[in-house]
């Protein structure tokens, strides 16, 4: 299906397009640095990341012409296929997937290795939006709510049986966008009130944590006796159900930490809650990455002038540690500006999204940036350790053709909806 004008760059956003540019191209710049080697001569040599890398970003930019040539009611159309396409391609990862780092996540293809979980969010984010933009869907109703709950937790499910439980939790806050469209605002109270539990259990284990959640429901259901005795009459069967909920989801924990996550992911964990100190081993890698960081001072040591950097002191600094490269060549006031770009392009995504007249386009632009949003919150998170280690990239920074990839076409197949809005009814 082909646009309706010939121009295909007709109606764009170039400011988006603009950050997409600012983007891979420091994305490059800080691969080329992290790898880089004194007396090394720029060549686009394919051994080298780099140079991969910018094959990459070349084969990018045909992905965004072939995109803006593609009619926008395509995406629509045909966005349950490449759902089913994509999860089809998560399940042929537990038969033909090559296991890098313990994890089943990859294609691999000679020298060329392939990770579907990031085309899955594309597929995800279409699929998700052309449900909710259907007639007669209502959030508020379980069977819709069950229905979309399924689109995103088929994918995280699939992913986390590789297991990559880091990749598959950006599908777990595809949430907020139910929210935004009218889930109820409990399920964000719930889902909150879990993840604390979770790691309040972790941290001082299940007896303090029951003897907490104990306090704090009784405190809450005493306030609405207080204040409205028949309100507490109508529901304090639901007072018990939420006793016996939270005191099994608190015994849970304990399994589920020791049976579903492996020992890499609890040792992060331990870490970070400060059960334990290992900058040796299982943490070394964010211990080097904060030194690296905190080097850069306030401006940083220059472009190729990172010691650290230069000395490998960051494994793999290319890939999911490349904003340690950036805080010690640029210093806090280059960290700062990367940072800030990546919030005003989630701005301008947003508002790209409230000017949408379709639902199915609305929907896209708010999955879009929830995606971008916690991608680039987590993996800066993750390299000046105020979270866990979960292996996820920097969009359009951290190395890799899958991930500039997913992200390049997340990014432009909105660029594409947004071009012909103005035929949007």
């Amino acid at each position: 299906m082909r646009r309706r004008n010939n121009n295909i760059f007709k109606g764009v956003d170039w400011i988006l397009i603009l950050f997409y540019m600012i983007f891979v191209f420091l994305g490059w710049l800080s691969i080329y640095a992290a790898t880089y080697t004194e007396g090394q001569v720029l060549t686009f040599n394919l051994a080298t990341s780099y140079g991969k890398q910018a094959f990459f970003i070349g084969f990018s930019l045909l992905l965004i012409l072939l995109i803006l040539l593609i009619d926008r009611q395509f995406y629509e159309k045909y966005s349950g296929v490449f759902y089913i396409i994509s999860m089809l391609s998560l399940v042929g990862l537990f038969i033909f997937g090559k296991n890098i780092n313990g994890a089943s996540s990859w294609y691999s293809f000679g020298n060329f290795s392939l990770q579907p979980s990031e085309f899955a969010k594309v597929a995800t984010a279409m699929a998700l939006a052309n449900y909710l933009s259907e007639r007669g869907i209502d959030l508020k109703k379980l069977p819709i709510q069950m229905r979309a709950f399924g689109i995103i937790f088929l994918p995280a499910l699939l992913i986390t049986l590789q297991p990559d439980p880091g990749s598959a939790l950006v599908y777990i806050f595809l949430f907020f966008v139910l929210y935004r469209f009218g889930l109820p605002q409990y399920y964000l109270i719930i889902g909150f009130l879990a993840i604390i539990l979770f790691i309040l259990t972790l941290y001082v284990g299940y007896f303090y944590t029951m003897l907490f959640s104990f306090v704090l429901i009784s405190a809450f259901f005493l306030y609405i006796y207080k204040y409205n005795k028949l309100l507490f009459r109508r529901n304090w069967m639901r007072l018990i159900v939420i006793y016996i909920v939270s005191g099994l989801f608190i015994f849970s924990v304990d399994y589920i930490y020791n049976n579903v996550f492996e020992q890499r992911h609890r040792d992060r964990f331990d870490i970070l809650l400060g059960k334990k100190t290992d900058s040796k081993g299982i943490g070394y890698n964010t211990s080097q990455s904060i030194m690296t960081i905190a080097s850069g001072g306030f401006t940083g040591k220059g472009f190729l002038q990172g010691d650290r950097t230069q000395g490998d002191f960051v494994p793999e600094q290319q890939t999911d540690y490349i904003f340690s490269t950036i805080g010690e060549e640029w210093g806090f006031l280059g960290s700062f500006f990367v940072v800030m770009l990546f919030v005003l392009f989630t701005t301008r995504i947003l508002y790209i999204a409230e000017r949408q007249k379709s639902k199915f386009s609305k929907v896209y632009a708010y999955t879009v940036a929830t995606i971008f949003f916690f991608h680039y919150t987590i993996n800066i998170g993750m390299v000046i350790g105020l979270l866990p280690t979960i292996g996820i990239p920097l969009p359009f920074f951290s190395y890799g053709g899958s991930s500039l990839w997913g992200f390049t076409l997340l990014l432009f197949i909105l660029i594409r909806l947004d071009a012909d809005r103005i035929y949007e009814w």
